[in-house]
């Protein structure tokens, strides 16, 4: 079967990944916050709201220098199939270039690739997102997949592990063309309360730049609730 290759190959992929790619880069650490919050509208929970809020230091953690906003509804089709649509706002502020206001559209379809009765599930997330920017006119198109890997540890903890590929369709003044960043994650998801839990971790994203890369170091943590 595929299965056990699948699983090994993005247990070796994401472990590979996240140490810093062997070509110059320029480094940075940064220290990422998120809350998200799904609510069901129905009470066969098909119908969901989802909102999400994400605080990204930089510069060596000393500044608030990414602030992102991102709401979805959603549907799920069945256990296996998730849909959905949004309206995401971010705002960055780099030191030196200029700050950047960007308003963004997505669609997104999570599949459940492979789960078993011990709990172990791979998910494969795919989004599209149509991105717009105040300070240009064009309309920038990337596609993101998430693939991520969910197993239990001990009575409460998980392990989570994922790789995203961040893949520009065309290219625009702040929208690169290709493969523009590439994100890797080791963490823990441990209960807190009841449809609450938080999954601190590390995160390795590799922004791919015409001159030299970077690749920023974060210490990531996730608050997430449904209710």
């Amino acid at each position: 079967m595929f299965v056990r290759p699948l699983l090994a190959a993005l247990v070796t992929f994401c472990a590979a990944l996240i140490a810093s790619p062997a070509s110059a880069t320029e480094d940075d650490f940064n220290i990422w916050a998120a809350q998200v919050i799904a609510i069901d509208l129905d009470d066969e929970g098909e119908w969901f709201v989802r909102g999400e809020a994400q605080e990204r230091f930089t510069n060596d953690a000393d500044r608030l220098g990414q602030l992102l906003l991102r709401s979805l509804i959603g549907y799920r089709i069945n256990e296996n199939v998730t849909v959905g649509g949004g309206y995401a706002y971010i705002l960055t502020d780099p030191i030196g270039p200029v700050e950047v206001n960007e308003h963004r559209i997505y669609q997104e379809a999570t599949f459940v690739l492979f789960k078993n009765a011990n709990g172990l599930r791979v998910t494969s997330r795919n989004r599209f997102e149509q991105r717009f920017f105040e300070e240009d006119g064009e309309t920038g198109l990337r596609y993101r997949n998430q693939v991520q890997l969910r197993t239990p540890i001990s009575e409460s903890a998980s392990l989570v592990l994922y790789t995203e590929p961040f893949i520009g369709v065309n290219e625009t003044r702040f929208n690169r063309g290709g493969v523009a960043v590439w994100r890797n994650f080791a963490g823990v998801s441990l209960p807190i309360a009841d449809g609450i839990s938080v999954t601190p971790g590390y995160l390795n994203q590799h922004v791919f730049r015409d001159g030299e890369d970077r690749s920023d170091h974060i210490a990531n943590v996730g608050i997430s609730a449904r209710f």
